[in-house]
Parts: structure tokens; C-alpha cells; sequence
């Protein structure tokens, strides 16, 4: 009977570990743990565990004869005897049942009775030995409490509850608990008989009395083990320390060990600690050899509290570490990766993409915000941290940051307004950050502010009022300086005031590694970038864009030396005025193109001709339309207008529903010399870099295409009563023959962005060599909502469960039903068509898949995001072949 009961004993140690046969599971969640670290050779402290089998079953037993052989290891390999006089070991019990989170109270400082406690004062003070005594009465009166409660003993519960908070008070306070004999005389009328009269009697009540806890309770009586090791004190002596410390650097994710330690201190509490590299050597060359280990044990950073007891080191708890940066963790991948102990599949998988928003946007030091007043909440629209003076329209954001530039003083700025246009978007482009108060993810500022990653938020509670802006407790003039924190998980905020920003830097965080070993998992999958200038498209290549799938040339007309010119060819009256203002704009746009292509260097480049309504790129303030008739009258040859003129002109262009008007390849119809010169431009700009050898795949794509017919005409143009509508086909032909080039190979295209569209793609496909299912507007189409407006009824909805999530973040089924039926009834026409999402939805792991899955040839994003969308089609890529090896 007893030889069964001590086989039920299990001992271990750095040196010793568990039997082969032994069923682990009989050990608890934390007998696991201590077998676990036994099994690394690490220094840990040695104990025993007392398995499921006879834990709950102690009452009747002698335990300090069953424990007699493991306690004399334990004793050997501490260097301390159990009730000795002079140099107690003192043990805890812990108890360990299976479950990760249990309620059982902390059990420490047992063997600390009459016959010890003075031997264990004049090592570590008597003011530490009674607080000390303390620690393990409360620990007694928390089994004791829970025990009464089980047999229903109210009176005395109540009177272990109250003596259970008078303990905790003692604990609390500062000053002095006194005496160590006098606080066991003080509680030992509430404690078990002779409790305090032996270590030996005082462990063997202890034991008997948490057996009979785990007995009475009903869910763990049968799956619960006794854990008991020895208690070690960084204060027990002059060689003797605590600390505690990750093992690399939780932001930079540096090889190198952070935290401290507190010499002759039992824990941090009152000390002042000192770093933890400046440790002795002897001890630092250990704590580094561990840190190695246990991350190559569990592939991430960890937490370590140890011990130093007389010049002997003790690993006392390691422990996963919650707050950390996306960058240490990518560091440490890295490495582990570097050394073989993971593969790429294990370091691809083990980041989920929204977390690599983390070190493409600069973080909030946040000691620097701790006096600044601020207010939280709001929508995110694009994350990342900010600082900048505020201003309250794009005229007054570029004039303080041009004289900022000239005076060479501080440039950074950041736009507030109730909401952007695509007028605003050149301010959007030189500020930090917009704050805006409609709409929300999929508001213009937020698209935009994404496209050319910049920070948006969209505070819905903010009043503008002139030249000031009202959050909260908060006002806002203008000239002031805020700083803006929009995280990707978590709630945003803004502080009056400058903060301290921490700036990302891919090279150095690892990122350029991870995205390339996520590429090396992707398959034939792709993902390009949306992409409107040559800068756009260099940050694209190093995010590892396989292409541009996305040029949005209407963003091209609104600089500064464009932006009159567009304006000059809209209010034309004449198809000859109107071809004079192009003429002006085709080497601008032939500029572009050209730098683009370079940069992709034979990548493939989608284009999408103008798609915007042509009232956007008209004035709409004072400034602008001062210098427009500035602009107009500075014309030699042309008939001046009055403003008065130009006024009736734009008010005649003005649409009820501009976006659903007079856009896209519908302008091309009205006014096929607009397409006619960025086709020009397009394959000047091809036939230029072929002179000089440098390859080009240029793709043309149409916009707003609703049926074939409309599609046919603008590619291949028709001649009717006279006229002569030019095709794409015929101007490239034209401009290939004026420059005497050799034929490139292109393609055209167009957008699937209505659901007529998607539902006639097999017809649409006969004249089109790609999709490209612009899911902004598709959404819109689909669901008759617009992406800025629905904020305002989109909780009411989602309070009644009417949709699911936001529709302009993740697919709906119903604009995935029409995406599949396009791609479908496309490829039964074409079977080589090459379809793609491009938007706001192309990063979103989910829509990912999903295109993926409907057989779709890559997704497009704008540049900031192209490393999340990498991301998801590699996890993608590597779950599928999991899941293929599983069949």
C-alpha cells in the first residue's frame, strides 16, 4: 500500500526528469510545467509532485514518511535542511489541477514554525520573518475559509473571513508587522492544533487540510495533483539577489536581455533596480544561456523571475509575454528562423497581417503623453501616430506649409475638415494626418489618407466652427499642434499638444525579411499596389508589390500646374478648345506614365483612364476660383470669361448624383479626346522606355462599364454619319506608327463595378482581356449604400443584426456572388482572363481568401498595405497545403 503511494511520488530536478511511462496528464496543469522545465536542464528549483491518484486521499496517511526520500534531495540539491534550527528550507504547495485558471489561494513558507523561525530571522531580518509568518497565515486562513464554506460552518467562516482581511490589511501596510513569535502566537488560535509547534507537524497539517480542500470539490477531487517545491529568497545573505527581465527587447526586438535586478531584495517592492546586463558576468552569461533556450523552446519572447540564494541561481517562473511590438516578435521569428529551429511556413503564420500595421506607421511614445489632455474614440480611418498643426481647409494647410518650407521650420500639418473631396487631395498629401467628423472607414479621407499613408480619424462627436474644432472638453484653433494615435487594435486618441513618436523603419525592423519569406510561400497568387505616382510605386516594389494594379489618373490632374488646366479643357465650349487645354496636359501625363513604368520595370501596370465626375476637379471655395479666373485670363488668343461666366458654366456640370452621373468611360462617349490623349501619353511614355531597353507591360483600364456595348466602342471606335469615334486600338497603332516603334504587348480592360456589369461579364469579356472588380463602388451599386454616408445608420443596423460588420471592410455575400458569377460567365468567354479586386477590400485577409477561392488572379491595395495582403495569401497558401496533406 505504501510502496503504491510513493510510486505516486514523482521528483524532479535540473538533472531529473519524468519516467518514460509517466502519465502526465495525473500531474496537473502546473506539475506539467515543473516536468516541462526538468526536461531543458535548466536551473530550476527541485520538488516532487503528488499525483491526482492520491492527492485528494492524504487525510489517513503519514506524509512526512511518503516524502521522506524526495525531501532529502530536495534538501541536498538547496543546501538547506527542512526544520532545520539555524538554515531552514521553507516549502510551497501548490496545487495543480488541469484547468488553466483555478481559484485555489498561494500556499507559501511552510517549516516556518516555533522551532525555525528565529534561524530564518537572522538571515533575512526579523521584520521580513514576520511578514514573511503573515504571508503563510493568510494562505492557511484562505483553505481553512474555503473548507468551512464547503461543510457550511457560517460561524466560523465568518470569523476566517474577518481574520483573512485583518491578515491582508497587515500585509498591505507598510510599517512593521513586529515580531515573528509574536504574530504566530497572535493567529494560532485560528489556525489547525500545534500548527506552529514543528515544521515537520506544520507540514503535515498543511498537506492533510488542502488533500481534504481538493476532496470537497466536486470538479477537481479526481484531476487535481500537490506540487511542492523549495522557497528561495534574493535577501537570504549578502550573495543573494532577485530580477526580473524578457529575454530580448520587447520593442526592438534586440538580442539582448531587459529588465533588472535588486541585490539582497526578496522582489522589486521598494528596491531600486539596476539593469539586468550589468549583473554580475558569471550570472549573466547563465541568464543569457537561458533566455536562448527557452525561446528556442517556445518560439517567442518570454518573462523570467529568478532567484539568487547564496550565490546559487534559481529560475523561479517564465511566462509568455503579452505587450510587446510586432517588430520584437518579427525579430525573433527571424532569428529562430535563421538557425533552423522554424521553418518559413511557422514564421509566415505565426504574425496575423493587421499586426505589420505596427511598424509601417510611427507609435506614440506614451510617457510624452502623460500631462497632455486628450479624449479617446472615433473611427479609424488609416492607422498610425501623427503630430501636426492644425488647419481647417486645404488652401490654409498648403500656404502654412509652403512659408514653413521656405522658413525651414517645422512642415508637419495636419487637415481638419467635416469631410474631403478630391480637391483636398493635394493637402492630403503634403499633411501628416486627417481629422475629419463624417463619414468613416471607407469616407474619402480615409481611402485617400490609406492610398498615401497618412493617419485619418474620423471623430463624429467633433464641432467645426470656423477656424476652430470642439471635442469633448477639448477646442482646437488653428495653428495648434495635436497629436493623433490610431492604432489598429484598440481605441484611438488625440492629445492637445506635441508628443514623442517612435518611427518605423522597415529595413531595420525585420519587416523586408519577413515579406520575403512570405513571398516564397504565395504561389501563383499576386499582389499589386494601387499606385498614382513613380514615389508610390518604389515604396510598392520595397513592400514587395508583384505590380501596380491600380493608377488612378484623375489624382494626377489635381497638382498645383494641372489642376487650372483640367479645369481650362472642362469649360470649353468647343471640342478644338477642349483639344488645345489636352494638349497642354498630355506631356504631364506622358511624364507620368514614364516614371511609373521605369520604377515597375516590367511589372504589370494597370491604368485606369479618368473615372472621376469632372464637377470634383472644379473650384469650390474663393482661392480657388480666384486663381482659376486668374489662370483663364492670363490666356493669350482666348476669349476672356467673367466669373459671373465661369460661375453659370459650373453650376450648369452640377449633377443631383455626380457618382452615378456623368463619369467614367461615360465622359469618354461625351468626350472621346480625353481618353484619346491618356492613351497618347500612355504609349509615348511605353515606346520612350523601349528605345531605351527598358521593358514595359502596360494595361489599359476602362471604367464604370456597364454592357459590352459601351465597352467595344471605346476599344475598337466606330464610324457613323460622318464621325470617326478613335478606338484605344487605332490610337496606339497611330502612335506607334508617328514614333516608328516595334509593337509592345498590352492589354485592355475594364472595371466590374455594377452589377449589370458582373451579371453581362460574358459579353463584357468578348472585348476585354482583364477584370479588375472595384469593390468600392460595386458595394455601393449592390447594396444602394454610400460608402460615405452610411455611418449615420450603421449602428442601428448592427444593433439588429441587419448586416454583418462593415460592407466597405469586408464583402458582403452579395457583392461576392456577383464577383463570382463576373469571374465565371468571364472565363467561359475568355479563358485566359486575368481578374483582380483592387480597393480597400484587397487587404482584408478574409476577402482574400475568398478571392482565392473564386479563382481570381491577385488582389490590389494601396502600398501600406500590400505587406498585410502578402501576409494573408501566404497564410492562405500555407493553410491549404495543410489541409491537402490532412486528406
Amino acid at each position: 500500500m505504501n510502496f503504491m503511494k510513493a510510486a505516486n511520488i514523482h521528483f524532479f530536478s535540473q538533472k531529473e526528469s519524468a519516467k518514460k511511462d509517466l502519465d502526465l496528464e495525473r500531474l496537473g496543469q502546473r506539475g506539467r510545467q515543473a516536468f516541462e522545465f526538468a526536461e531543458l536542464a535548466l536551473p530550476i528549483l527541485p520538488g516532487f509532485v503528488l499525483d491526482a491518484d492520491i492527492a485528494a486521499r492524504l487525510e489517513n496517511e503519514k506524509i512526512m514518511s511518503l516524502i521522506d526520500a524526495d525531501l532529502k534531495k530536495t534538501e541536498a540539491l538547496v543546501g538547506k535542511k527542512f526544520g532545520d534550527a539555524k538554515n531552514p528550507l521553507l516549502l510551497k504547495i501548490v496545487v495543480s489541477p488541469n484547468l488553466a485558471i483555478s481559484n485555489y489561494p498561494t500556499l507559501h513558507n511552510f517549516g516556518l514554525a516555533k522551532d525555525t523561525v528565529e534561524g530564518f530571522a537572522s538571515w533575512v531580518g526579523e521584520n521580513f520573518a514576520a511578514h514573511e509568518v503573515l504571508f503563510l497565515v493568510r494562505g492557511m486562513l484562505a483553505v481553512e475559509e474555503k473548507i468551512a464554506e464547503c461543510e457550511k460552518r457560517d460561524k466560523e467562516l465568518d470569523k476566517l473571513k474577518a481574520a483573512g482581511l485583518e491578515v491582508g490589511r497587515a500585509l498591505d501596510a507598510e510599517k512593521a508587522p513586529g515580531n515573528a513569535a509574536a504574530v504566530m502566537d497572535a493567529y494560532a488560535a485560528l489556525m489547525p492544533k500545534d500548527f506552529f509547534s514543528s515544521a515537520s507537524a506544520q507540514f503535515e497539517i498543511a498537506m492533510k487540510r488542502v488533500s481534504k480542500l481538493i476532496a470537497l470539490d466536486e470538479q477537481d477531487a479526481n484531476d487535481t495533483a500537490i506540487l511542492v517545491q523549495p522557497m528561495v529568497y534574493g535577501n537570504y545573505g549578502k550573495s543573494s539577489a532577485s530580477g526580473a527581465f524578457y529575454t530580448r527587447d520587447i520593442v526592438s526586438g534586440e538580442q539582448k536581455l531587459q529588465g533588472e535586478f535588486y541585490r539582497e531584495r526578496f522582489n522589486e517592492v521598494g528596491a531600486a533596480g539596476k539593469d539586468i546586463n550589468s549583473i554580475e558576468p558569471v550570472y549573466l552569461k547563465e541568464l543569457e544561456k537561458i533566455s536562448r533556450k527557452l525561446e528556442d523552446q517556445h518560439r517567442e519572447i518570454r518573462q523570467i523571475r529568478f532567484t539568487i540564494e547564496n550565490k546559487k541561481l534559481w529560475l523561479i517562473e517564465q511566462r509568455q509575454v503579452l505587450a510587446k511590438s510586432t517588430q520584437s516578435d518579427l525579430k525573433l521569428l527571424l532569428d529562430l528562423n535563421s538557425r533552423g529551429i522554424v521553418d518559413d511556413a511557422f514564421v509566415v503564420s505565426s504574425i496575423a497581417p493587421g499586426r505589420l500595421n505596427e511598424i509601417l506607421h510611427p507609435v506614440v511614445n506614451m510617457s510624452s503623453v502623460k500631462k497632455l489632455p486628450g479624449v479617446s474614440g472615433g473611427i479609424a480611418g488609416a492607422p498610425g501616430a501623427t503630430i501636426g498643426r492644425v488647419y481647417f481647409s486645404t488652401a490654409a494647410l498648403l500656404d502654412a506649409y509652403r512659408e514653413a518650407k521656405l522658413k525651414s521650420e517645422d512642415k508637419r500639418c495636419i487637415l481638419v475638415m467635416p469631410a474631403t473631396f478630391a480637391e483636398d487631395v493635394k493637402a492630403i498629401e503634403v499633411a501628416t494626418g486627417v481629422l475629419s467628423c463624417e463619414g468613416g472607414y471607407s469616407a474619402h479621407a480615409s481611402v485617400v489618407s490609406r492610398q498615401y499613408g497618412k493617419v485619418s480619424l474620423v471623430k463624429t462627436d467633433m464641432k467645426i466652427r470656423g477656424n476652430k474644432a470642439t471635442i469633448g472638453d477639448i477646442s482646437i484653433k488653428e495653428g495648434d499642434y495635436i497629436t493623433m494615435n490610431v492604432p489598429y487594435y484598440g481605441e484611438p486618441q488625440i492629445w492637445l499638444g506635441k508628443a514623442d513618436l517612435i518611427e518605423p523603419n522597415p529595413k531595420d525592423s525585420g519587416l523586408l525579411d519577413f515579406i520575403a519569406l512570405a513571398k516564397k510561400q504565395m504561389g501563383d497568387f499576386q499582389v499589386r499596389a494601387n499606385s498614382n505616382s513613380p514615389r508610390d510605386a518604389n515604396m510598392a516594389l520595397l513592400f514587395g508589390a508583384d505590380g501596380i494594379g491600380l493608377c488612378r489618373t484623375e489624382h494626377m490632374f489635381f497638382l498645383d500646374k494641372r489642376i487650372n488646366v483640367i479645369r481650362e479643357m472642362i469649360l470649353s465650349d468647343t471640342k478644338e478648345e477642349r483639344v488645345k487645354a489636352l494638349a497642354k496636359l498630355q506631356p504631364m501625363q506622358r511624364d507620368d506614365f514614364y516614371g511609373i513604368f521605369k520604377v515597375m520595370n516590367g511589372k504589370e501596370v494597370t491604368i485606369r483612364l479618368l473615372d472621376a465626375p469632372l464637377h470634383e476637379f472644379l473650384p469650390h471655395n474663393a482661392v480657388e476660383m480666384d486663381a482659376l479666373v486668374k489662370y483663364l485670363d492670363a490666356r493669350k488668343g482666348s476669349n476672356k470669361l467673367s466669373r459671373s461666366e465661369i460661375q453659370a458654366r459650373i453650376d450648369a456640370l452640377e449633377e443631383f448624383n455626380p457618382m452615378l452621373g456623368h463619369r467614367g468611360c461615360r465622359i469618354a462617349v461625351s468626350f472621346p479626346e480625353i481618353y484619346e490623349m491618356q492613351v497618347r501619353a500612355i504609349f509615348e511614355a511605353v515606346y520612350q522606355l523601349q528605345k531605351e531597353k527598358v521593358p514595359v507591360h502596360p494595361e489599359v483600364m476602362i471604367p464604370i462599364v456597364q454592357n459590352a456595348a459601351e465597352l467595344k466602342l471605346i476599344v475598337f471606335g466606330k464610324k457613323i454619319e460622318g464621325q470617326h469615334f478613335k478606338g484605344l486600338v487605332e490610337i496606339e497603332e497611330e502612335v506607334r506608327r508617328e514614333l516608328g516603334a516595334k509593337p509592345v504587348p498590352y492589354k485592355i480592360g475594364t472595371m466590374i463595378e455594377l452589377p449589370a456589369a458582373a451579371v453581362g461579364a460574358g459579353e463584357i469579356a468578348r472585348y476585354s482581356q482583364f477584370f479588375s472588380f472595384g469593390t468600392n463602388d460595386l458595394t455601393q451599386t449592390t447594396l444602394g449604400i454610400s460608402r460615405d454616408d452610411f455611418n449615420s445608420f450603421m449602428p442601428d443596423y448592427s444593433k439588429y443584426d441587419l448586416i454583418a460588420g462593415n460592407p466597405f471592410s469586408r464583402l458582403t455575400p452579395a457583392v461576392q456572388d456577383l464577383i463570382q458569377t463576373a469571374e465565371t460567365r468571364g472565363k467561359l468567354t475568355r479563358p485566359d482572363l486575368i481578374t483582380g479586386l483592387c480597393g480597400e477590400h484587397g487587404a482584408n485577409p478574409d476577402n482574400i481568401r475568398f478571392c482565392m477561392d473564386a479563382g481570381l488572379n491577385y488582389v490590389s491595395c494601396s502600398p501600406y498595405q500590400v505587406p498585410l495582403s502578402i501576409t494573408a495569401v501566404a497564410q492562405a497558401q500555407i493553410d491549404r497545403k495543410k489541409a491537402a496533406q490532412q486528406k
